[in-house]
């Protein structure tokens, strides 16, 4: 077993979602994230974009976590509906990437953490 967030794979990944996160727009979907996550370590995640054709990707994106790219999920021919639990560091912008062959949308919440997760 390997550690995917140490490889040169999960940086090139990373990288990828960095940029289709910057040069996104906002998107219709839906995102549902915890105003307040009580644990850190287990903060609950939906993303339903099943308004969105030919969906990709979906990733989640944690700013203030030391691995921002928390979650990515490749959905080649499957429904664009992904629920989840996140580890978060401390409190922090959230935001869910839903990618298609020709565009990238956002949503983004603010999740209060009030016991850390990620060696918290």
């Amino acid at each position: 077993n390997r550690v995917l967030a140490s490889t040169s794979e999960f940086k090139k990944i990373s990288d990828i979602v960095k940029s289709k996160m910057d040069n996104a727009q906002e998107g219709s979907f839906i995102l549902k994230a915890p105003e307040i996550a009580e644990n850190g370590a287990m903060v609950p995640i939906t993303v339903d974009a099943l308004n969105i054709l030919d969906v990709k990707s979906i990733a989640i994106y944690v700013h203030k976590n030391k691995t921002p790219l928390t979650a990515y999920f490749e959905l080649p021919e499957a429904s664009a509906f992904i629920t989840t639990r996140i580890k978060m560091a401390e409190t922090s912008i959230v935001t869910a990437i839903v990618s298609t062959t020709t565009a990238s949308f956002t949503q983004s919440r603010s999740v209060k953490v009030t016991l850390g997760g990620c060696g918290g």
